[in-house]
């Protein structure tokens, strides 16, 4: 991933994305390049347009997330409390197990 984002901060200065770039922002940021990665986003990036990639990115439909019913309110509600009242049984069984031990 941090070789995509070399190459986004190259272009976004103007400057030629290229494998000798990429390498000196990749160990500028305190890593090792590798330089199989670095010829494959270059050879990937060969003939794209990346100000249009960026806006089909931005454009993608995003969907959203359904808005919770009464119903499924009260069911999570109800499962908290019986969470609760099985958390005390187990609880007071372990309770019990180790008054056991102790008899």
């Amino acid at each position: 991933m941090e070789y995509v984002y070399a190459s986004l901060l190259l272009h976004s200065l103007g400057k030629k994305i290229d494998e000798k770039s990429v390498k000196a922002i990749i160990e500028a940021a305190g890593e090792k390049a590798d330089d199989a990665k670095i010829k494959a986003l270059i050879a990937s990036l060969d003939g794209v347009d990346i100000d249009e990639a960026i806006k089909q990115a931005v454009a993608a439909p995003v969907a959203a997330a359904p808005a919770a019913s009464g119903e499924k309110e009260e069911k999570a509600e109800e499962k908290k409390e019986e969470s609760a009242e099985e958390q005390e049984k187990k609880a007071e069984e372990a309770a019990s197990g180790l008054a056991s031990l102790f008899g």
